[in-house]
């Protein structure tokens, strides 16, 4: 007798010019042979997760986590009590702390996640990296929290030009001259907030590895990635995978120390010297997730796994070479589909049919971050 499918809710729907991992999650999930029933939760009634075939089984409106803890937990508890969800999968940077912070109350309430610890969290945030390189050993660039305008007075002292300047969650800009940091400095907080980070420019190759920590100091995935692709956003719109050792030596040295817990990303820069610097450390699943999966190592299905308490192997091997592509695409909808989720804030798969689904190519169509 076939058992109830697991019920996944997730986060991240938004497959646009800056994508959210919530869609190469699913397609891994549902690759993955597991039984489930896919909730989609969303912010904005045109993220297109929401009306693309194949991916949620139904879809809900939440509320951005600024509007209050309580709201935005209300509404998951909300949700819960018609879907009885099993586990929770959130993707985007914004909203894992009110997830972390809540993991006890949503236990109690039968809801599964697995995050980082807040400790994890908060020690590889932008503005703690450099003592976060220190702490483990790892090359990390120079930088520097700006809170308003006068942090800039001496900058052209402490750092040569170019520099980078980023936003606490999201964005990232070079800048030639103090001038241009100070029109970054602006645009970021008034979308992101403060701090605002400018980091030292480090000359060289991007490589980006996905990996998944079991909590123990276990490195269960890690597939590495250079980036072929970069648009205005820092967003890989291609990619492929290659065989770098000491990037994985890194990856997995870090993960035993750190005893991290669920998915991250770390982004590197590969010097002409061959010297490694670390500029962030996503702590979840990226977006370009779905190249792991094409590659040999389905991230997303040991991450539901290790959630519900499942034995998951080491995934020691990977395929290099494998590449994505990321394009768009027009889908076609209902202006019904449309209504019926802004006026009731749920709309069910098929709710509609949807013509002109994307054919299903051979190279892993996944999204970067």
């Amino acid at each position: 007798m076939k058992g109830k499918p697991l019920h996944i809710a997730i986060t991240g729907l938004n497959n646009t010019d800056n994508p959210g991992p919530g869609v190469p999650v699913i397609r891994g999930i549902r690759e993955s042979g597991l039984d489930v029933r896919i909730i989609g939760l969303a912010y904005e009634n045109l993220e297109p997760g929401i009306y693309m075939p194949g991916i949620t089984d139904i879809t809900y409106l939440i509320p951005y986590p600024s509007a209050g803890t309580r709201v935005f937990l209300n509404r998951i508890l909300e949700i819960h009590d018609r879907e009885k969800i099993d586990l929770i999968i959130p993707n985007f940077d914004a909203e894992l702390y009110t997830f972390i912070k809540s993991e006890k109350l949503l236990k109690q309430q039968g809801i599964r996640t697995f995050l980082p610890s807040p400790e994890q969290f908060e020690e590889r945030s932008k503005a703690l990296l450099p003592a976060f390189g220190k702490k483990y050993g790892i090359k990390v660039p120079a930088s520097k929290e700006i809170i308003s305008t006068a942090d800039l007075r001496d900058l052209e002292e402490e750092f040569d030009f170019p520099v980078m300047v980023k936003g606490r969650f999201y964005d990232a800009y070079p800048a030639w001259n103090k001038e241009q940091v100070a029109v970054h400095f602006h645009k970021i907080s008034s979308k992101w907030g403060l701090p605002v980070i400018v980091q030292q420019f480090v000359k060289g190759t991007e490589v980006n590895v996905v990996a998944l920590g079991d909590g123990t100091g276990r490195t269960v995935a890690a597939v590495s990635m250079r980036k072929q692709y970069i648009t205005d956003k820092g967003k890989a719109w291609g990619g492929i995978t290659i065989d770098d050792p000491r990037m994985t030596e890194i990856t997995r040295d870090l993960i035993a120390k750190t005893c991290w817990r669920g998915g991250m990303e770390l982004e590197m820069i590969r010097t002409s010297s061959a010297e490694y610097y670390m500029i962030e450390i996503n702590p979840r699943i990226p977006a370009w997730v779905y190249l792991a999966v094409g590659a040999g190592q389905n991230i997303p299905g040991a991450l539901v796994q290790l959630a519900m308490g499942m034995e998951v192997p080491v995934m020691e091997h990977y395929i290099t070479g494998k590449m994505f592509i990321r394009y768009s695409w027009d889908l076609l909808g209902d202006i019904g589909q449309f209504e019926k989720i802004t006026m009731t804030g749920e709309l069910t798969a098929g709710a509609g049919e949807i013509p002109g689904q994307p054919p299903s190519p051979d190279l892993p169509l996944a999204a970067g971050n």
